[in-house]
């Protein structure tokens, strides 16, 4: 039997931690006494009681070593494991089925034994997002696929960007099913080539920074339902779909909207400004040339491109992009070439500066018989002469100018490189410095109506700097990689119809985007089933827009024949007008 020696030579390990412990605190004996009694080091000593007075140590006695008893698994279990298996689900998923459906409590490891014992092999390792969580253990939205509104018969669903659905009619007037046809676009099974465009347009309607914040619209349905789908697509999809598209697509695409855009009278076409922008780019190992941001006053990395703008409705009607150096000085010629295919019989007025294009080109654009205004180069010889000559005081017709009576020179001039004479104004009195140089082939047109519509160049300017702020043009440094030239479509797509938009607001017709999104098209609505609403009840034309009513616009599902009427198909309801024929993505 133990008897003293039991305490005083423990052979257990936790029992000498103990004595030695109680010698130390209780007996009160030095850390080198008790160190030699139970065969510690002095250093050991301190540690243990560093550990026991910081609550670090545990003296419990352990469970005894040994093979434990298995748990027994009853026949019914060994079933409802078994029949759980078969549709696939984890040992885990089984414990936790047992525990809140049978009130069995029985271990992970119990089912993967007793799966085992019943010749279940393993499931392949599955990572968190094909069980349908995230890394975080967040949910993971639904596959995107199609849907048509008349399947959703009865639902009812909230949408936190309800306002897009103000825009379809404007798509269904611009044919956009059938602009994404004539482009030839690709498409999915899954997912048509129209839904995907669909897609990214919602994003620049919204005002999204960049397309992979697509993530904040995962679960809205009424978002989805926009591009004809339950949700939208994931930002991989949308960034390969973007780049599955060559310059032909996007050419094309770019031609049929324009094209029915030009039918339905939103460009008049006798003046177009041209300008360039450069969209930086900010990464170290890019290959981009170097380009002069006029925004940032500096040559910077980044990509080149090209708008061409309606000089009267203030609309883009064409874009370029990835423009190299080299090319720069032609796309005058190809803006021209495009624009004869979309309007012919037009030849319109370009204005630009000085910088974007050569007098070699202007040549040939004189041969063509398009008229054009732009600057010349000045240098200091150029503008020492100016003091020696008469001036002539002008008044240009326009409201809002500060400078409204400049003085003006004109005279004709030869240029090297340019096959011909030159219609040269000089202007003074701007409120600038130095004197402007304009050059045109215009020999005709009365002098104040020349200057007048090369002051109104300003206007792709502020067009341009619009697409930065709320179309976010200049969001290249992305997660999601897109085409630069199809997001620059895109944006143009998306000022189009924000125009429209305007147009059909009164009170508003001058708005840009931004004051048009926070005003009407930001805030949230709901999906109803509804009868077509009689004229006199619609509401009436608002001249203050009214937060609680930002949605002007409602999806209505198939309401029941009545007597004398036919059925409602889905329709749009905007702004006290209905549209009788849906898009093509709702039937």
């Amino acid at each position: 039997m133990p008897g003293v020696t039991y305490f005083t030579r423990p052979k257990a390990d936790w029992q000498r931690r103990y004595e030695a412990l109680r010698a130390s605190f209780v007996d009160r004996l030095s850390a080198k006494g008790v160190a030699n009694r139970f065969g510690y080091t002095t250093g050991y000593i301190n540690l243990l009681r560093h550990l026991f007075k910081t609550g670090k140590l545990d003296l419990s006695e352990p469970h005894p070593e040994g093979k434990a008893a298995r748990y027994r698994v009853s026949g019914e279990v060994r079933e409802k494991i078994g029949a759980w298996r078969e549709k696939l689900l984890s040992a885990g998923d089984i414990a936790q089925l047992l525990f809140e459906d049978e009130k069995v409590e029985i271990s992970v490891r119990t089912v993967e034994r007793v799966l085992a014992e019943e010749g279940f092999s393993k499931l392949p390792r599955r990572t968190r997002l094909k069980i349908g969580l995230t890394v975080r253990g967040a949910a993971v939205p639904e596959r995107s696929r199609r849907v048509a509104l008349r399947s959703l018969r009865g639902e009812r669903f909230e949408s936190a960007a309800a306002g897009v659905f103000l825009f379809a009619p404007f798509l269904a007037q611009l044919g956009i099913a059938e602009v994404v046809r004539e482009a030839a676009l690709p498409g999915s099974q899954a997912i048509p080539a129209l839904s995907y465009v669909l897609s990214f347009l919602a994003l620049k309607l919204l005002g999204n920074e960049r397309f992979a914040h697509v993530g904040d619209h995962s679960f809205d349905p009424g978002l989805g339902l926009f591009a004809g789908l339950n949700n939208l697509p994931k930002c991989t999809a949308l960034s390969t779909y973007s780049y599955s598209l060559d310059a032909k697509h996007i050419d094309r695409l770019q031609a049929a909207f324009v094209r029915r855009a030009a039918k339905l009278g939103l460009y008049e076409g006798t003046t177009v400004n041209l300008d360039f922008h450069t969209v930086p780019h900010h990464g170290d190992e890019s290959v981009l040339e170097e380009h002069w941001a006029g925004a940032r006053g500096k040559v910077m990395k980044g990509a080149l491109t090209l708008f061409a703008q309606d000089a009267q409705s203030k609309l883009m009607l064409y874009t370029a992009a990835d423009i190299r150096r080299v090319e720069s000085d032609d796309q005058v010629l190809r803006f021209l070439d495009f624009w004869r295919k979309v309007r012919r019989g037009v030849s319109p007025v370009l204005v630009f500066d000085s910088r974007f294009t050569t007098y070699p080109k202007l040549s040939q654009l004189d041969a063509a018989g398009v008229k054009f205004i732009t600057l010349r180069r000045r240098g200091e010889k150029l503008i020492q002469g100016v003091e020696s000559l008469d001036f002539e005081r002008i008044h240009i017709p326009h409201e809002k100018r500060k400078y409204p009576n400049p003085q003006i020179h004109d005279s004709t001039i030869e240029l090297r490189g340019y096959d011909g004479e030159l219609r040269q104004v000089i202007v003074r009195g701007t409120g600038r410095e130095k004197p402007t140089f304009l050059i045109t082939n215009d020999l005709e047109t009365p002098v104040d109506l020349l200057v007048g519509t090369y002051a109104r160049r300003w206007r792709v300017e502020n067009g341009i700097a619009e697409a930065v702020k709320f179309f976010h043009l200049n969001a290249l440094s992305s997660p999601i990689l897109t085409k630069v030239h199809f997001d620059v479509v895109l944006t143009l797509m998306a000022d189009t119809l924000y125009t429209m938009l305007a147009r059909r607001l009164r009170g508003f017709e001058e708005c840009n985007a931004s004051k048009l999104y926070r005003h009407f098209v930001e805030g949230q609505g709901h999906r109803r089933r509804g009868q077509l609403p009689r004229r006199r009840d619609l509401p009436a034309p608002r001249t203050q827009p009214d937060p609680s009513q930002r949605l002007l616009g409602e999806t209505a599902a198939h309401a029941p024949r009545t007597a004398g009427r036919r059925p409602v198909a889905p329709l749009l309801v905007i702004a006290g007008r209905r549209v009788e024929e849906p898009p093509l993505m709702w039937r």
